[in-house]
């Protein structure tokens, strides 16, 4: 049985969202909320703060339906979410940094964007015999970016990891709040470059429904087109990093080509090898001639079948699968407690994807596949992006085959409005919550991903060797600029 609707029914007042209903409650309505949470009837999508309120988007697994319940902080103060329901404690410390707001009784009472305490950062304690640490970072050898890993180990065996991050924060609350919309699209595709297309959409499509508006046909079409390009593209460079940090350089090698084709065909046909700012409010800046929809056709063929010969080389190398198979396991009951999106969910179990079922324009229109397996291990998230690779190509095929004609973008009204979009990326979801007064962005709240994944990377090092973590971290690939924000 459903129960956001009637949860949501017990609002004050019921406010004009687009197109999911958000709720003013008393703190009655809020703790029903936490419980339902802390039972597993509800997912939490994000937790932000708002001037003198905080807001907590939920949704219903039992039919998808998405909502927004908002509290007023009296006194600076609410009740703590992350008391019972443990995916919102991160949340929860980045709203008392960013706002000042205290959730009361909340069990982790540490900063988590301030690093103002420098080095005296009290990571959690761990007690044992014979028992060592190991601290990576923040600045790490490869080229990417920082973020502290402590581990605890017993010899080889990892007893707790605890990360610290924060290291990005740029202040993108601040930034995006009081700037016009085409400055906050430009901003918000590049929270996370590698989902710039995802992040992108879910801006462009939150300011539309915040505006009563719909983009042309053809515009919404090279959207899902762009967005598919760049799933394949982080998938294959996921794939082969992830053999890499197995001792497997050559599918590295062979990945990094097929990606490299991708992304060259992006730049040909959309004038950006990450295609940042080809998704405005409005529609796209940019559409395709024949010429460069032919060369995607050709694309799609050759990453077809020079991948599926990548994967049957993966599936029968012996020494791989050793080193991937039972590593890093994500238990079903976490992912789903976490609403662990994209491939770290679906490799656990947890079937939930935003084109399909909280659904968005053309996918409704589309044919496609989520692919689910529940061994939760690295060898699941690696089986996932490849199936998920192969959806993707399929998605183009059709795509390209019934892209409408006519105009890919038009002039936006000059409104006022409030709107709340899931789009998903190759990590998973992407949440943007706005308010648009007559053309400036008001509030604008991007929840990554990656926010729910971290904690559970925690998770599945636990009781695995050291030598296991980089391909633990490289299965997940979670982003640290989109969750510093």
């Amino acid at each position: 049985m459903t129960v956001l609707t009637p949860l949501l029914n017990e609002g004050r007042r019921m406010l004009s969202q687009r197109p999911v209903p958000r709720a003013l409650v008393y703190a009655e309505t809020w703790s029903r909320a936490i419980v339902l949470l802390a039972a597993g009837d509800l997912t939490l999508l994000s937790l932000w703060g708002d001037a003198s309120q905080v807001h907590m988007a939920l949704l219903d697994p039992e039919d998808h339906s998405v909502g927004v319940v908002t509290l007023a902080c009296h006194d600076g103060h609410y009740p703590s979410v992350g008391m019972a329901h443990p995916p919102a404690i991160r949340l929860e410390r980045a709203i008392r940094d960013l706002y000042g707001f205290v959730p009361d009784d909340l069990p982790d009472t540490r900063a988590w964007l301030d690093h103002r305490d420098g080095t005296n950062y009290a990571f959690l304690p761990v007690e044992g015999v014979g028992l060592h640490q190991i601290p990576v970072g923040p600045v790490h050898a490869g080229i990417i970016e920082p973020g502290h890993f402590r581990f605890t180990c017993d010899g080889e065996t990892v007893v707790r990891l605890e990360q610290r991050l924060g290291y990005v924060h740029k202040g993108v609350d601040e930034l995006l709040a009081g700037s016009p919309v085409g400055q906050v699209a430009r901003i918000a595709c590049r929270v996370s470059g590698d989902s710039a297309v995802a992040l992108g959409i879910g801006f462009a499509r939150a300011v539309e429904a915040a505006l009563h508006f719909t983009p042309p046909q053809r515009a919404i079409w090279l959207r899902a087109l762009m967005a598919e390009l760049e799933r394949i593209a982080n998938h294959l460079g996921d794939f082969g990093a992830i053999c890499n940090d197995a001792s497997f350089s050559m599918m590295l090698a062979h990945c990094a080509v097929l990606r490299e084709r991708v992304l060259r065909a992006t730049d040909a046909a959309f004038g950006h090898r990450l295609m940042m700012d080809r998704i405005v409010p409005g529609g796209v800046s940019v559409d395709l001639d024949a010429q460069n929809i032919a060369a995607i056709m050709g694309l799609v063929s050759d990453v077809r079948g020079k991948f599926a010969a990548l994967t049957a080389l993966y599936d029968r190398t012996a020494s791989l699968q050793d080193r991937t198979v039972g590593t890093g396991i994500l238990k079903p009951e976490l992912a789903r407690q976490f609403g662990a999106g994209g491939y770290v969910g679906r490799a656990s179990g947890r079937d939930f994807d935003a084109r399909k079922h909280v659904g968005y324009a053309p996918y409704d229109e589309l044919t496609f596949e989520v692919p689910v397996l529940t061994d939760g291990d690295v060898n699941a998230r690696i089986w996932i992006r490849a199936r998920e690779i192969g959806q993707s190509l399929a998605l183009i095929e059709q795509i390209l085959r019934g892209l409408p004609e006519g105009g890919v973008i038009a002039e936006m009204p000059v409104s006022s409005g409030e709107a709340l979009t899931l789009t998903e990326a190759f990590r998973g979801d992407v949440l943007v919550w706005l308010r648009v007064n007559q053309g400036t962005v008001e509030r604008c709240h991007i929840r990554d991903a990656s926010w729910f994944q971290w904690p559970l990377l925690e998770a599945v090092v636990e009781g695995n060797i050291v030598a296991d973590f980089p391909l633990c971290n490289k299965s997940f690939n979670c982003s640290y600029s989109g969750h510093d924000l």
